[in-house]
């Protein structure tokens, strides 16, 4: 049988899901095809969104027109703000989902989207063609009952399943995550279009049974009441009256750490089994133990998989060791002496693909049509995965309208940074996205992911006339209160009584709102009393026009630097430069130049082995050209 579709996506994890909703919504017909319906948006590992510069992707993936805010607002067990005990930057929201209610509304969402089909069926192969101008592009793609669907573009998102091998101890076998079937097809026909494809691993702890856990002797983590949800579709007041699940730490001891060293030759990392690369900021247990052998004891969270389930997952626990093993550590921990184990931790290899072989659009630079997101490209997480989908979605949809791609600048987003990473640098482990990552990061907050995204997603067409208008009502209120804050000047003898009062130093004369919000330890929340006539207004505006004042002489430094660089990202390279002839520049530099193929002058910039000399070279080479 052979049928046509504009877009196919291959895989329905939270790439594949935001990908298919993005480019069906934008009004291309578009099929998504998963190996299981019952796996879609699968949460394997941690049953959590957000955390550190994951809540940042969540909000961002939020603001442009995305799925996964509102699903996981939707299914929150929990909700905390990390880091509050620093600056703004680095508050991060992250919530415990209830990991099948997440899936089942997925999977309901995507079975409501108009031209979106849904279909279980494994993809293991592709064709291409290739025009007279010698440009590959994708055609077709086959399923293993022997389907073909012509299509204009295709988006791989197979996640940990192409050519996936579970690893327990001496034990290894093909499959996916949480037992489903691997997918050992469609690494053949990459192969044979040139695609270079990578090993990577991870890996994810034991599921305990609740009942069998002794949390009286556990440190108890509540929920934070007050926390905003992910998305400006939910009532920014609905964790409000909500009853939160509480979480549980617990530590690693000395008897842990003995058992593992132990037998640490009988796990699967250690003995040779596993060759893939393992995530450096998410190491099994046995790893943690080698790396920091200096450390007495390693912080566990205790964490539900849902409301109507009793397995437990035990962050930070993941193992490659033997079920027995696996026991005699668990039962080693404080509270767990009785522990029941639900499913077994495992270690998991698969193959992706090198993401320096793609444009900042996820489009493939030697097969037009051709897209790949989320842990295919290397990276790990629910969040990296999704924001990928989206943006490989909607590149796809343009690319079917004849239209320019959608990239995201890196001094705009967070989404912008990981794929600037993962195209111009690439990755030799599993790429997590971290605060650090980004130069800028000040100016991309969570609470101003709207104001940087959703006029973006308003001009693709995913954020509609409706939700623009609301936008634009709060982008007004938010401006108009900084605008009052600073132009409404109190006097001493209104202030300092309530200063004073709060423990905060008295002023010696008028000041405005702003001038005082400024002060380190004053809040927004302090000025009530002094601010007699302020306007009642959302937390989400508050919380922006406060930071805006509070932060204000960074931000205007972080944009400066933005604009200093803007000129290098706005100069082109021409895309039939021969970096091998340009005099001056290094053999290292043109290798790689060669390789990458920037497409500015900041891009290149950014690659590594290519230094502030080499980018003098381009420049005058450019110049004079």
């Amino acid at each position: 049988m052979n049928h046509k579709i504009q877009v196919a996506v291959i895989g329905a994890g939270h790439a594949g899901v935001e990908a298919a909703l993005a480019s069906a919504r934008m009004g291309i017909s578009t099929v998504l095809f998963t190996m299981s319906l019952d796996s879609i948006a699968n949460m394997p590992c941690n049953p959590s969104i957000g955390g550190t510069a994951k809540g940042h992707l969540v909000y961002e993936i939020d603001a442009l027109g995305g799925e996964m805010g509102r699903a996981a607002d939707l299914v929150t067990l929990q909700s905390r703000t990390l880091n509050l005990g620093k600056g703004a930057a680095v508050h991060s929201k992250r919530v415990q989902a209830d990991r099948r209610k997440y899936q089942r509304i997925m999977k309901h969402t995507l079975e409501k989207t108009e031209n979106l089909r849904l279909i279980q069926a494994e993809v293991v192969d592709f064709s291409t063609k290739t025009d007279e101008n010698g440009q590959k592009r994708i055609i077709s793609v086959t399923t293993q009952m022997g389907e073909v669907w012509e299509c204009e573009c295709a988006i791989i998102c197979t996640g940990t399943y192409l050519r996936g091998r579970i690893f327990v101890g001496n034990v290894n076998y093909a499959s996916g995550p949480d037992g489903l079937l691997a997918s050992d097809g469609l690494n053949t026909a990459l192969e044979r279009e040139g695609i270079a494809l990578m090993r990577f691993k991870t890996g994810t702890p034991a599921r305990v049974k609740r009942q069998s856990i002794d949390f009286s002797q556990l440190e108890e983590q509540p929920g934070e009441g007050s926390a905003l949800p992910f998305s400006v579709l939910s009532d920014e007041n609905m964790f409000d009256t909500v009853e939160q699940i509480p979480c549980h730490i617990v530590y690693t001891n000395a008897n842990t750490h003995g058992i593992i060293h132990k037998n640490i030759k009988r796990s699967a990392l250690y003995s040779g089994q596993i060759h893939g690369t393992g995530p450096r900021y998410c190491p099994s247990i046995e790893d943690k133990i080698v790396r920091f052998a200096d450390k007495e004891r390693h912080q566990l969270f205790v964490e539900p998989l849902g409301e109507d389930t009793e397995e437990m997952y035990i962050q930070g626990f993941s193992t490659s060791l033997p079920t027995d093993v696996q026991y005699e550590m668990l039962h080693s921990l404080t509270g767990f002496e009785n522990a029941e184990i639900m499913r077994y931790a495992y270690a998991i290899e698969y193959d992706c693909a090198d993401p320096t072989q793609l444009e900042a659009s996820l489009e493939y630079k030697s097969i037009k049509g051709l897209f790949g997101a989320g842990q295919f490209n290397g990276t790990s997480g629910y969040e990296e995965a999704a924001a990928q989908g989206l943006v490989a979605g909607i590149n796809a949809a343009l690319s079917v309208k004849g239209k320019e791609p959608m990239i995201l600048d890196r001094s705009g987003s967070y989404i912008g940074t990981l794929i600037d990473d993962l195209v111009t640098k690439g990755t030799n482990e599993p790429y997590r996205m971290m605060t650090s990552r980004s130069e800028y990061r000040l100016l991309l907050r969570q609470d101003n992911a709207d104001l940087r995204l959703t006029p973006i997603g308003h001009e693709v067409g995913l954020i509609d006339d409706e939700r623009y208008t609301r936008f634009l009502e709060k982008k007004s209120m938010t401006e108009r209160e900084i605008e009052r804050l600073e132009s409404t000047h109190v006097s001493p003898a209104l202030a300092n009584p309530e200063l004073e009062a709060k423990g905060f130093v008295p002023i010696n004369s008028g000041a405005s709102l702003a001038e005082l919000l400024r002060r380190p330890s004053l809040t927004y929340a302090d000025l009530a009393a002094i601010d007699k006539k302020r306007p009642v207004l959302p937390r989400s505006v508050i919380a922006t026009a406060e930071i805006s004042i509070k932060y204000e002489g960074y931000i205007k430094r972080q944009n400066a630097e933005v604009r200093r660089h803007a000129a290098l990202e706005e100069k082109k390279l021409p895309a039939d430069i021969d970096y091998k002839t340009i005099k001056g520049l290094r053999i290292e530099a043109a290798q790689k130049l060669d390789k990458i193929r920037p497409k500015t002058v900041g891009q290149a910039s950014r690659i590594s082995g290519v230094n502030p000399a080499d980018i003098s070279v381009l420049l005058i080479y450019l110049g004079i050209r």
